[in-house]
């Protein structure tokens, strides 16, 4: 997400606008502001934990045949 960039007048006009809210109204705009501040540590894909979602015995030569096999042609199928 972008950042956006403000003036300290603009700071002042939104200043403005808040300082009267309550002290609870003001408190829960600190903490998210504060959370949006902090740096998250970025999580990193772990490419082995995709590793063995495939399990056959067959061969690759035995699959591709399958597959072939398997195949339907339109001309066929609109017959059915």
């Amino acid at each position: 997400m972008a950042s956006l960039s403000i003036s300290n007048k603009m700071v002042e006009m939104y200043f403005d606008y808040l300082r009267h809210l309550d002290s609870s109204a003001k408190k829960k705009l600190i903490i998210k502001l504060t959370e949006s501040i902090e740096v998250k540590s970025d999580k990193k894909f772990d490419i082995e934990s995709i590793f063995g979602a495939w399990e056959d015995n067959r061969t690759s030569d035995e699959i591709i045949s399958e597959i072939k096999s398997s195949r339907v042609e339109k001309k066929n199928s609109a017959a059915l």
